[in-house]
Parts: structure tokens; C-alpha cells; sequence
């Protein structure tokens, strides 16, 4: 009979676990409609032929605004930036000194940036996503979400919240290649400028568009 209730207990737990991960999920969707903070990204590469894995580690700033604009600033070890303006995605790598310019639409699709910045709310993401509960973890919550397209690279992402607010995204690749991405000061719906989101590429970089 312990045994019983024990695995019952357990069972009911996890339940639990799971609807506050896709309930903290979509009070965040519902509740952050624009955000900014730190961030520091974590890619973790598999070794071939025996090698160790290869990790690298890059810090920047982060921002977002619903419906469709978001914007990455990598500051370290090199400078880059990655802006969705809502209509084009940009990509200025400034050691190169080239920019990328895609149609948005076609860049985004079932990508960790939907997630933040596309969606209002789970049934528009699940249009995109398979999304299911994962087991507490760090003292987060945190649900999977699987994209239902697999046209892209992307295999999974598992977003881990503290109530309703992001913390950690960890990305997996059809390479198997991880990014972990940790956000710091993360300020929930602040006044962000216009041009935040928009981006003109400096004078003499090379423009490529795709």
C-alpha cells in the first residue's frame, strides 16, 4: 500500500510540475509583452573522431517587443548584432564588417526567437510547436518545445521560467550542438524605443541579402 501511494504521490507531483511549467509559460506570453536584459550564451559543441566537446562563451544585451521584433547585441568575445525590425532580419557581424538582410518570415518560422517574440500566447505557438511540461529543474520550471516543421535545423527548446519570468533558454540542433542562454535583470515591459528595433547598416559594410 505505501508503495502504491508512494508512486501515486510521485505521479501527481510530476502532473503538478508540468501544468506549472505551461502555465508559467503562458503567463509569461501574456503577461511580458516587451522585455530587455543581460544575457550570457553558452554553445556547446560535440567533439569528433575522440575530441572533446568545444565550448564558447559570448555575453551581450537582449531586448523584444510583441508582435515580431527583437534585438541581440553581442558585445563579447566579438561584435555582433542580430535585429528583427518586423519585416527583415538583420545580421552585422562588425569584424567582418558585412551585413546579412533576410525576409523575416521566412527567417524566423519554428525558432527560439518565435517563442519570445512572435506568439501572444500558447495556442499561437502551438501552431508552430509541440509543447509539453519537463520536470522542475534549478528551481525552474520549464516546458519542451518541439518544432512541429522539421525543415529547419532546430530539434528542441526548452524554456526555463522562475514563475512568470524567463531565465534560461536551452537550445538543441539537428547536430547536436547546445546553446544554453541565461538571462540577468531582466526588466519586464520597459519603455523601448522605436530604435531599438530598427537598423541601418553603417557606411562602407558590404549588404548581403538572401
Amino acid at each position: 500500500m505505501k508503495r502504491i501511494f508512494a508512486t501515486l504521490f510521485i505521479a501527481a507531483a510530476a502532473q503538478l510540475a508540468s501544468a506549472d511549467g505551461l502555465k508559467s509559460l503562458e503567463s509569461f506570453m501574456q503577461g511580458t509583452q516587451a522585455a530587455r536584459a543581460e544575457f550570457t550564451q553558452v554553445v556547446t559543441t560535440p567533439g569528433k573522431d575522440g575530441q572533446p566537446a568545444r565550448q564558447k562563451t559570448s555575453s551581450g544585451s537582449f531586448a523584444f517587443q510583441r508582435p515580431g521584433r527583437f534585438r541581440f547585441d553581442y558585445r563579447k568575445p566579438f561584435e555582433q548584432t542580430i535585429v528583427a525590425d518586423g519585416t527583415s532580419l538583420w545580421f552585422y557581424d562588425v569584424d567582418l564588417n558585412q551585413v546579412t538582410q533576410r525576409p523575416q518570415a521566412q527567417a524566423l518560422g519554428s525558432t527560439p526567437a518565435a517563442l519570445l517574440a512572435s506568439a501572444p500566447d500558447l495556442r499561437d505557438l502551438r501552431a508552430d510547436f509541440s509543447l509539453e511540461s519537463a520536470p522542475e529543474r534549478e528551481g525552474l520550471q520549464w516546458v519542451l518545445a518541439t518544432p512541429k516543421s522539421r525543415d529547419g535545423q532546430l530539434q528542441n527548446v526548452r524554456v526555463g521560467l522562475r514563475g512568470d519570468q524567463l531565465e534560461v533558454l536551452e537550445i538543441l540542433d539537428g547536430f547536436g550542438q547546445r546553446s544554453v542562454i541565461r538571462f540577468a535583470g531582466l526588466q519586464a515591459n520597459p519603455q523601448l524605443p522605436a530604435s531599438t528595433f530598427q537598423f541601418k547598416p553603417p557606411a562602407g559594410t558590404d549588404v548581403l541579402k538572401q
